[in-house]
C-alpha cells in the first residue's frame, strides 16, 4: 500500500510539543509518519523518535518516508495502550512529548481492500491491525442484533439503531453479509428516506461504529490517556488529536482528572486525599484547524488538538 497522507493540525502539534533536539519523544499513532518526520526534523543525533503503529503497512511506509531521519527513529509494532511497556521495554524512563492522532488514517480508508471504506468494494475486514482474529465480518454476521444495535447507538450516535441493526439481522438469516458495499446498501435501505437525502452518507455512522468496536478503540484511547500522562518526564507535553465526541470526551476527562489534584469534597477544610494535579492544560480549550486547513482538507473539520504539560 502506498500511504498519501495529510496530517492534520501539523503546525499547532509540533508548536504544542516543543520539541527539544536531544529529546525523547513519542508518535504513538505513526500512521502517514507526517508527524513522525516534522517530529524526527527537529532532533539532533542524540535525541530519539519512537514510532508506534499496529499497522505494518504504516511502519513499513515509516521506514521509506522518515529515510533520511531513520537514525533518529525507533519503530515499534504496538498497540498505543501498551505505551509505558514500549518505553520500559526500550529502557526509557520517560518522554519528553507524546503524540496521539486518533481515529483511522487515511490510506486505511483510500484503499478499498482494507474493508474501512462504505464508498468502495471490499471484504468486511476494518482491522487496524490485520493479524488480529475479530474482523467487521464478524461483527456484523455473528454478533446479536441487540449488540449490534447498542454500538450503532453508543459508538456511532446512529438514531436508527434499532432499524438498521433488525435489518442487519434479517439479511444474515438469508446470506451472510459479506462486503462494505453489501451492508453500505444495507444500511442505506434500511433507513427512512428523509436520513437518506442528508448531506451526511447513510453509512457513515454505522461504519465508524463497527470499526471502533473491531479495534476496541474506546477502550484503548481511555487505558492509553492515563498512561501517556504517567509516562511523560516532568515538563514533557502531550498532545491528542481526535476526530468525534465519543474520542474527544474521554480525552477531555481524562485531562481535567489529571489536572484536578484534590478531589475531596468542596466543604472539607483541609486536604485529605492527598491528591497532587499531574499536569496543567496548555491550553485549556482545544486547537482547532483554521479555514485555510479545513478547505485544503476536508477531513480536519472535526478535528480538536488537546495539550497538557507534565507537572
Amino acid at each position: 500500500m502506498e500511504f498519501h497522507h495529510v496530517s492534520i493540525l501539523l503546525g499547532p502539534c509540533i508548536e504544542a510539543l516543543q520539541i527539544k533536539p536531544n529529546g525523547v519523544y513519542v508518535d504513538a499513532t505513526t500512521g502517514g509518519a507526517g508527524h513522525s518526520l516534522r517530529i524526527a526534523e527537529k532532533l539532533d543525533e542524540t535525541g530519539r523518535l519512537i514510532c508506534i503503529d499496529r499497522d505494518d503497512e504504516a511502519l513499513q511506509n515509516a521506514k521509506t518516508r522518515l529515510a533520511d531521519v531513520w537514525d533518529r527513529v525507533t519503530p515499534v509494532k504496538s498497540d498505543f495502550r501498551e505505551i509505558d511497556r514500549v518505553l520500559a521495554d526500550l529502557g526509557l524512563a520517560g518522554a519528553d512529548g507524546i503524540l496521539f492522532d486518533l481515529g483511522v488514517s487515511s490510506p486505511q480508508l483510500d484503499h478499498a481492500e482494507r474493508g474501512f471504506s462504505y464508498m468502495q468494494d471490499a471484504p468486511l475486514d476494518m482491522r487496524m491491525d490485520r493479524s488480529q482474529r475479530l474482523t467487521a465480518y464478524e461483527v456484523v454476521n455473528d454478533w446479536s442484533r441487540e449488540e449490534i444495535r447498542r454500538i450503532l447507538f453508543e459508538y456511532g450516535e446512529e438514531r436508527y439503531a434499532p432499524l438498521i441493526a433488525a435489518a442487519i439481522e434479517r439479511e444474515r438469516e438469508e446470506k451472510p453479509i459479506e462486503t462494505t458495499l453489501e451492508l453500505s446498501d444495507l444500511i442505506r435501505r434500511a433507513m427512512p428516506a428523509k436520513a437518506r437525502r442528508e448531506k451526511q452518507h447513510p453509512a457513515k455512522r454505522s461504519f465508524q461504529a463497527i470499526r471502533i468496536a473491531v479495534n476496541d478503540e474506546l477502550s484503548a484511547v481511555r487505558e492509553a490517556m492515563e498512561k501517556a500522562i504517567d509516562c511523560l518526564a516532568p515538563g514533557g507535553r502531550l498532545a491528542v488529536i481526535t476526530f468525534h465526541s465519543l474520542e474527544d470526551r474521554i480525552v477531555k476527562t481524562a485531562f481535567l482528572r489529571a489536572a484536578q489534584g484534590c478531589t475531596c469534597p468542596k466543604d472539607f477544610p483541609v486536604c485529605v486525599c492527598g491528591n497532587k494535579p499531574k499536569v496543567r492544560l496548555t491550553p485549556r480549550k482545544p486547537i482547532l484547524p483554521d479555514e485555510a486547513e479545513i478547505e485544503e482538507n476536508p477531513r480536519a473539520r472535526s478535528a480538536k488538538l488537546r495539550v497538557c504539560e507534565k507537572l
